[in-house]
Parts: C-alpha cells; sequence; structure tokens
C-alpha cells in the first residue's frame, strides 16, 4: 500500500458486496472466485432483508472510567448518556475488552480474545509491525453482508499503514467510510492535525475531537446515507485519553480551568453534549425504534478517583481497569429503565448484534463472547454464557483473569520481560523531581499518581521528555512474544466482588473446590488462545 497522500474533502462513497459471514474463507480468497452470478443473488437477498434491519450506533469513550458518567454516579453530568440509560438497559458490571486501547478495539470488533486476532499490547506502528489480522471477520463485515452501510468515525489505534510497513485500514476490515486517527488525537483534543479521512490526510481541524467525530457524522448522514440501507456508525471517541483539552463552558463547572481533575470532567461534558447533537440528528434520519445504540469505554480510567474505589486503574487486570459502563437502547425492543447485574462486556457485542438482529454470527470461528440478545429483551431464563469472560494482559504482573458469576480470579505471570529497570526507575526519579522543583507534582497528579502519568503525560516539557524515554523503554517488543507464549502463571487470586468489590481479600483457601475449578478453566482458554496467538517476531510482514 502506498503512503498516505496529502488531499481533503470526501471521498466517494462506495459498496463493496461480500458473501454472507458463515461461509467466510479464512484466508480472503474463496469470495474472490464466486460468479458473479452469485454474488449478485446474494446481493439482492441481503438488499431484501435490509429492511427489517435497525440502524447500529456504536459509541465508545476511551479511557473513561466506570465512575465518570451521570447514570453511573459520577460526577460529569452527562444527560445525553442518561437519557439512552433510563430509556434502555444499564449494566452494572460490564466489562472492556482488555485494561488497554488496541487490544480491547480488537476483541470489540471480533467478539474475540485478543491474541488470537494478532494485537497483544497497544499498537505502535513506527515500531511494530502488529495489527488486528484481515483474515479477521469483524462487525462491520457481518453487517456488511447484511446490505449496512459500514462507517468508521474517530481513533482506530488497530495499525495503519506507514512509510515502512504495510497494514490494512479499516477499509479492508468491512468499513466502507472511514474517517480517523491512528492512535490519539494530536498535538491533544483541541485542534487535532491527524485525522484521515479514506486513506488521506485532512490536515489541522478547527475544534474539538469529540464534535469533530460528529460532526462527521452528520456530514455522512446528510450527503452519503442511502435511504433504503440500515447503517452502521462506529463511532470511537478520543475523550478523555490525554493530552485532554476541552472548551471552558465544559471545564468550568467542575474546577478551575487549569485543574487537570476538571478538564478531565469536561473532556467528557463536551463528549456528551456532541452526542446530544448526534442523537437530535438520528431521529431526523430514522424513527427511534429502528436505531440501536451502543455506549461503552475501550478500558477503565487512567484516575484513580474514577474507578468508584475498584482496585486498580488503566492497565491493569483488576476491576478498576477493566470495569466501565454499558449501555444498550433500542425502544421497542429492549425495555427501558432496567438494570441488568449480570457480568457482560465488549467481547459479547458481535454475537449479541447478530442475536438481536436474527442474522447469523461467523461461521468456523471461535467467539469467546457469547449472545446478550436474551437478556436485553427481558428473557434472562433463555441467556447462557459458553465460556466465563476473561482477560490476557501478557506485559501487566497480574496478568490473566477471569470473571464467573460473582466471582473473579486473577492470576501473575512468573515468566519476566526483559525492559531496563533500573532505567526506567531512574527516569521516573528525573522526572518526579522536576515536577517537585517547579512545584508542579501535585497539580500533575491530582486524583492519579505519579505512575500513572507516566503514560499521560506531563505539561512541564523536561519532564515530558524524559517521559518519552521512559515509555520506549515500556513499550511492548514483539521480541517478547516467545517467551510470553511459553510463559507459565504462579500466583492466584480469589474474590468474591459481590461481598469484597474492591478485591481486598483473597478467599482462595476459603473456597478451594471454586478456586480449583476456575483456575483450570483459566488455564485452559489461556492455551488455547496461546495455541493460536501470532508470533509477530518470526514474521518478516503479517501472519496472514
Amino acid at each position: 500500500m502506498s503512503n498516505f497522500t496529502a488531499s481533503g474533502g470526501f471521498s466517494r462513497y462506495r459498496f463493496s458486496i461480500k458473501p454472507p459471514v458463515a461461509h467466510l474463507n479464512r484466508n480472503r480468497t474463496l469470495s474472490k472466485a464466486l460468479p458473479l452470478c452469485i454474488l449478485s443473488l446474494l446481493f439482492f437477498q441481503s438488499t431484501a432483508s435490509a429492511a427489517r434491519h435497525p440502524n447500529v450506533v456504536l459509541l465508545l469513550a476511551d479511557d473513561l472510567g466506570w465512575k465518570d458518567i451521570g447514570c453511573y454516579g459520577g460526577p460529569v453530568k452527562t444527560p445525553a448518556l442518561d437519557i439512552l440509560a433510563s430509556g434502555g438497559m444499564r449494566f452494572t458490571d460490564f466489562y472492556s475488552g482488555a485494561a488497554v486501547c488496541s487490544p480491547s478495539r480488537a476483541t470489540l470488533l471480533t467478539g474475540r480474545q485478543h491474541l488470537r486476532t494478532g494485537v497483544f499490547s497497544w499498537i505502535d506502528d513506527h515500531t511494530q509491525k502488529s495489527h488486528l489480522l484481515e483474515r479477521e471477520v469483524t462487525l462491520a463485515e457481518v453487517l456488511k453482508t447484511h446490505g449496512y452501510s459500514t462507517v468508521h468515525l474517530g481513533k482506530w489505534h488497530l495499525g495503519l499503514p506507514g512509510r515502512s510497513r504495510e497494514k490494512p485500514t479499516p477499509k479492508q476490515h468491512g468499513f466502507d467510510y472511514w474517517f480517523a486517527t491512528g492512535i490519539n488525537a494530536q498535538p491533544s483534543h483541541k485542534d487535532p492535525v491527524n485525522f484521515i479521512r479514506n486513506g488521506k490526510p485532512v490536515g489541522k481541524i478547527k475544534g474539538y475531537a469529540s464534535q469533530i467525530v460528529v460532526n462527521e457524522a452528520i456530514s455522512w448522514l446528510d450527503e452519503h446515507r442511502k435511504p433504503a440501507k440500515p447503517f452502521f456508525l462506529n463511532i470511537w471517541f478520543h475523550e478523555p485519553h490525554a493530552p485532554i483539552a476541552a472548551p471552558k463552558t465544559s471545564v468550568a463547572p467542575y474546577g478551575k480551568l487549569n485543574d487537570p481533575a476538571a478538564i478531565y470532567s469536561g473532556t467528557i461534558d463536551n463528549t456528551d453534549r456532541a452526542i446530544a447533537r448526534l442523537l437530535k440528528k438520528l431521529k431526523q434520519v430514522d424513527a427511534p425504534e429502528n436505531t440501536l445504540i451502543i455506549y461503552s469505554s475501550d478500558n477503565g480510567s487512567y484516575r484513580n478517583d474514577r474507578t468508584g474505589h475498584l482496585r486498580g486503574s488503566k492497565g491493569s487486570n483488576f476491576e478498576g481497569g477493566i470495569r466501565v459502563p454499558g449501555i444498550f437502547y433500542w425502544p421497542g425492543t429492549i425495555g427501558g429503565g432496567r438494570v441488568e447485574k449480570s457480568p457482560a462486556g465488549l467481547v459479547d457485542l458481535l454475537p449479541s448484534v447478530c442475536g438481536l438482529l436474527g442474522i447469523d454470527k461467523p461461521g468456523g470461528v471461535h467467539l469467546d463472547g457469547s449472545d446478550l440478545s436474551p437478556l436485553l429483551r427481558g428473557e434472562p431464563n433463555k441467556f447462557f454464557r459458553h465460556q466465563p469472560l476473561i482477560w490476557l494482559l501478557p506485559t501487566n504482573a497480574a496478568a490473566i483473569a477471569l470473571r464467573e458469576g460473582k466471582y473473579s480470579l486473577v492470576g501473575y505471570r512468573s515468566y519476566e520481560l526483559p525492559k531496563d529497570k533500573q532505567a526506567m526507575a531512574s527516569l521516573r526519579k528525573q522526572i518526579e523531581e522536576i515536577l517537585r522543583k517547579d512545584g508542579s507534582l501535585e497539580e500533575e497528579i491530582r486524583g492519579s499518581t505519579l505512575q500513572k502519568q507516566l503514560f499521560e503525560g506531563f505539561k512541564n516539557r523536561e519532564a515530558e521528555r524524559l517521559r518519552g524515554k521512559y515509555i520506549r523503554l515500556n513499550m511492548f517488543s514483539e521480541t517478547w512474544i516467545p517467551a510470553i507464549r511459553a510463559g507459565s502463571y504462579g500466583r492466584f487470586q480469589l474474590f468474591d466482588l459481590e461481598k469484597d468489590p474492591a478485591q481486598k481479600t483473597d478467599i482462595s483457601k476459603q473456597q478451594p473446590e471454586i478456586f480449583g475449578r476456575l483456575k483450570k478453566r483459566l488455564l485452559d482458554i489461556t492455551a488455547s488462545i496461546m495455541a493460536v496467538a501470532p508470533d509477530w517476531s518470526k514474521q518478516r510482514e503479517s501472519p496472514e
């Protein structure tokens, strides 16, 4: 694929036809060999059934905590999201696909544990070959085969091609139209310069990222939507991921304009205002009964004061790092004002959308997620989870975790990753001394910790320069993959989340039978994942 070239304006909308997902061949060659007459028949069949399908809108926040928004008891006023929650179903125990960005998004789109899809950690396109494998079947591809127009807007972070590496774009993952950033909005949420529209850089855009993304959604609905076709809008906001910025009107209600906690809240406030504009537009183009809306976050907050006193935060496989909001809204199908306590998560989205729409899930593919549609339709006795919710983040000391019923099991890796810990400790000490000297230490880490801010950024330029060195030393290396695949797990802890949501008391000795059963289940699932996880260190390019 050639490098991106600077250009502006909308590219023409395109719709490509694929055979039903249940028959997609894993190497993507069978579909290309199907006779044109069969493809035409499949197209008319999917078009005929499309009228019965609702529009699907997926709204994903970035680094938003379980206790950030109003309807979850958080401090930020979010009237638009509160309306969705009161008019639909809100899950109390909803989970991200992973404790960090790229892995969680891979799990969301595929319904599969992210290592199966080729994503081990957050992706850096400059230093890593990793990306979401093109052979994976995404929710966009599933919906596209049923006549949907498919659109991705906002952050991507699943790999984009660059000067030295060929990687698939959102188009190769089923999106007809895309407007995205490869990673975070740069230099911040304000006036970002790194958006790409259908493969062409856009340049600097005035405004704030959440509003810019919704502007694009509204423009697409006005200029590209085909009224006879349902649409899938996959909108992944950048907020409240650092580096943060928000309008004064959104920051002021939460504190001083230079207070990081107030700015953080302001980014969420501003996003809710953008969502309100989108909801108004959606009502104009179709009846609410014809649109399924889902809202969540890719992982927990990096601010310890926004996790609801749960243990851990972003990057942790404890509850604070993986528990997030989960709201489903579809008037006439999902009853309003309902609160569901059954554990669920982003891994369930693909099978659940298929279940709600009455379409087939991808065939020949192991899905780690389960179909939530019985719960959403008010038929809990028909819900069955075929596999516990699991998390596997190799770079974390507590690398694996499982949730089944009220129990949480967490396991620690017994292998070491070759990091220069001495150099990292030295950099951390230097940064702390710099911030103490200029008197900004307390302001920089308010509501968080110095360790977390090492991954989110500092205002002090010298501290930020040293932080860059720290990040490079800590960054995931694909040379670690053989050790990760061969690695073992030693210590395990069992928690009863009903009695101990903060995971303070290990009850493994008090519940030996439950502990033994869940430990075996977690290790068996982990082994099945490692057996198929690609080894990027042995690949010149992509292990497709």
